[in-house]
């Protein structure tokens, strides 16, 4: 099966302008990504609407190419730049992995285990969740929980606290019931990914602004599974200063 993995990339951020190209012991926080991730896949490409970022890449060496500003998410970014690199290359791609721009200590072995979803049978998306039991990033809404079903597929994802235990004092939360905070890391088949990027926006989506629950109110299953690492995103300046010293 054949992997590409693309990284979308604006400059543009409301809490964090410029984050991909903010330095890091360094270097670049989206030379940190690419790195990460071509540790695990032959192809890699950020895909941005920024001439700065395309720069910044092809100064170290990767392969970056400019995509549209009026993308609604990095998933329609990524439809975009597949389908450049498939002008381009002439290659087959079978499957799509979307790598968050901001996350500067993904793992390669996070990336192998979404690609071993692939291995079974009718997976169309993929993605990574990680056990939590930390009640600040239970009810932390910036940390999206997912809740699986018994056969490791999503049923909801959401910014609250799900499920709500009811009879459970809430401090002791997370001792009562294992919660699944959401790795933001997708993958998709690539005909699964031209379907969806065609989707309007969905009531469940728009609730929560999380598009990934467009999918699932479209019917189309989401396969997650429980990483054995965690993730560390970027999303402030003050979120890059608590992860500083874990770079070597």
């Amino acid at each position: 099966m054949n992997f590409l993995g693309i990284i979308p990339a604006r400059y543009q951020s409301t809490r964090f302008p410029g984050k991909p190209l903010v330095s890091i012991h360094g270097k670049s926080m989206i030379q940190r990504v690419y790195e990460q991730a071509s540790k695990a896949l032959e192809d890699v490409i950020v895909a941005t609407d920024d001439k700065r970022i395309l720069e910044e890449v092809e100064h170290f060496g990767g392969h970056a190419m400019m995509t549209s500003d009026t993308h609604r998410s990095g998933t329609d970014r990524c439809a975009e730049a597949l389908e450049i690199f498939l002008q381009q290359t002439g290659r087959q791609v079978d499957v799509v992995i979307n790598i968050q721009g901001d996350e500067p200590l993904i793992r390669p072995e996070q990336l192998h285990e979404v690609m071993s979803l692939f291995d079974k049978p009718g997976t169309a998306i993929a993605t990574l969740v990680h056990k939590h039991h930390d009640l600040s990033e239970i009810v932390n809404p910036n940390a999206v929980k997912a809740v699986l079903d018994i056969n490791g597929r999503v049923l909801y994802f959401s910014r609250s606290p799900i499920p709500f235990q009811r009879n459970v004092p809430q401090e002791k939360w997370g001792n009562h019931y294992t919660y699944y905070i959401h790795i933001g890391m997708y993958a998709y088949r690539t005909d699964i990914l031209r379907e969806i990027t065609q989707l309007e926006p969905s009531p469940l989506e728009l609730a929560e602004s999380l598009e990934q629950n467009r999918w699932l109110e479209n019917d189309y299953p989401i396969t997650a599974t429980v990483s054995a690492y965690r993730n560390y995103s970027v999303d402030t300046p003050e979120d890059l200063e608590k992860i500083r010293h874990l770079f070597d």
